[in-house]
């Protein structure tokens, strides 16, 4: 068996969308399972839709969900775009010579064909078309067009497309790793345009000639691509070539069962991490979008996903993309995290709040990591860090309904007033104290279990939830104790 070659293939038209990222997930899995390169290779070759500094978000975008490309476009040290590998140009507007070449010896053989039709002539057929109830297609008007008359034409200065021509009512068989054996009638398919008038090739045609020259074995894309293989397949015929193996995968829907738009919300990679999901959490999440693990284990690392993947348990159906669930997977991963990682990745959701500025953290640098340490076990993302750490900020606000009872009642004063004393016997709060304080009151006012606890806790963070108590006492320190449970007395009367 030849070595694995697979490719993913974008266009740089923005930001890498996440079904995108599946994809080139997918196709990252199954050449490290076997041994293989995975090749990353930009189409450009629609220069209307080309987007100024998208194909470096695309690599950044891969470099941090772990999907690292063994061949192809990369950045150099300086973030500049460069390439790496013997199967380039790796950039379709850097190859036009070649497909140039290969459409002209389809031409030769008669395997294409020169196309004159104007826009408005197609325009009106396709209307034609749609008005009688018809697949709009091309009606093969220039077929007839010999090679001699077209030069001709072209020599005059007219403007022409080249088109595959396909064979009338010919069976087009070829088998796909998700969907098994596919047989569509050439009669079906339109004679697609291989060259556009601007000398850019079209996806169909640059596409296979790219795999095949790059010597790709396995063609994993989207299903959306699949009505267009039967093209692709016969190119490879016309051109002499082997036809590689085919993969088309489930669309990634939302919760409405719809294809995952911008409509919807966040969509890009970009977007994601901008909220703060950690690229493993990510990356793990999207495997199982479409796919299924061996086991029930579903908290799987990047090596433990190639361990196990293959396009067997890839679904046909649409993999539907839950937020909930992704939001699980984020959450294991914030609980295993190297903390020194969270507090770091922490920093920029913090300031941007308005709680520190990165100065102040840096100099305080060892009680916002106790800080941050004792809140992620609550935290699904990063976004979600600032939110969790803000009772400790600001004045003291008690407005939740269960934390007002708690403060109102009747011996809460008593135990403010026990807090308060012992205060004042230290110059400051250290670990011990914080760790000793409400045993020390529960002897000093005979109070205990929840009515002791839960009024303290609502006194100093304003809420009846929150981390471990004896840490937010030791964090707040003295003088804001001091400040927030007087503030605290005022809301018992």
């Amino acid at each position: 068996m030849n070595r694995v070659r697979v490719r993913f293939a974008p266009s740089p038209t923005g930001f890498l969308h996440i079904g995108g990222l599946r994809t080139a997930l997918y196709n990252y899995l199954y050449a490290k399972k076997n041994g293989g390169d995975f090749i990353l290779r930009i189409e450009d070759t629609d220069r209307t839709r080309y987007v100024e500094g998208a194909i470096e978000n695309l690599i950044h975008a891969l470099d941090w969900s772990g999907v690292h490309v063994d061949e192809g476009v990369v950045l150099d040290e300086n973030g500049n775009i460069t390439e790496k590998g013997d199967c380039g140009p790796y950039i379709q507007s850097s190859r036009l010579d070649i497909y140039k070449k290969y459409v002209d010896e389809l031409i030769e053989k008669g395997y294409a064909y020169y196309c004159f039709c104007s826009v408005e002539r197609l325009e009106a057929l396709r209307e034609e078309q749609r008005i009688k109830g018809k697949v709009p297609k091309y009606d093969g008007l220039c077929r007839s067009v010999s090679i001699e008359e077209a030069k001709k034409r072209i020599a005059a200065g007219e403007e022409y497309v080249v088109r595959l021509k396909l064979p009338h009512d010919r069976n087009i068989r070829f088998h796909d790793l998700v969907r098994g054996d596919v047989v569509i009638n050439s009669d079906e398919i339109d004679d697609q345009v291989l060259m556009k008038s601007d000398g850019f090739p079209t996806y169909h045609m640059a596409v296979v000639v790219d795999d095949h020259l790059m010597g790709i074995t396995h063609i994993v894309r989207g299903e959306e691509w699949l009505s267009s293989t039967p093209k692709h397949v016969y190119l490879y015929e016309a051109l002499g070539w082997d036809v590689p193996e085919f993969v088309h995968l489930p669309t990634v829907l939302n919760k409405d069962h719809k294809k995952l738009s911008k409509r919807q919300g966040d969509v890009s990679v970009e977007d994601f991490r901008g909220r703060g999901y950690l690229p493993e959490g990510l990356i793990n999440y999207l495997a199982l979008v479409g796919w299924s693990p061996d086991g029930e284990e579903e908290i799987l690392s990047m090596d433990e996903l190639i361990e196990q993947f293959s396009f067997e348990k890839v679904v046909k159906s649409g993999g539907v993309f839950d937020v909930d669930k992704l939001n699980w997977v984020n959450a294991h991963y914030m609980k295993s995290y190297d903390l020194d990682k969270i507090v770091e990745l922490s920093i920029p959701f913090v300031v941007e709040k308005g709680l520190m500025t990165e100065e102040e953290i840096r100099a305080n640098y060892d009680w916002y990591k106790k800080l941050v340490e004792i809140v992620r076990d609550g935290a699904s993302k990063l976004d979600e860090i600032p939110d969790l750490i803000s009772f400790m900020f600001g004045e003291l606000k008690i407005e939740e309904e269960s934390a007002l009872e708690q403060i109102k009642l009747e011996h809460v004063p008593q135990l403010l007033d026990a807090f308060l004393e012992e205060l004042e016997k230290v110059e400051e709060v250290d670990e011990e104290f914080a760790g000793s304080i409400m045993k020390t009151i529960q002897k000093k006012t005979g109070i205990k279990g929840k009515n002791l606890f839960m009024p303290v806790r609502v006194a100093i963070s304003s809420t009846v939830h929150g981390p471990d108590l004896k840490s937010i006492i030791y964090l707040l320190g003295k003088e804001k104790l001091v400040e927030r449970l007087n503030t605290a007395k005022k809301y018992t009367k």
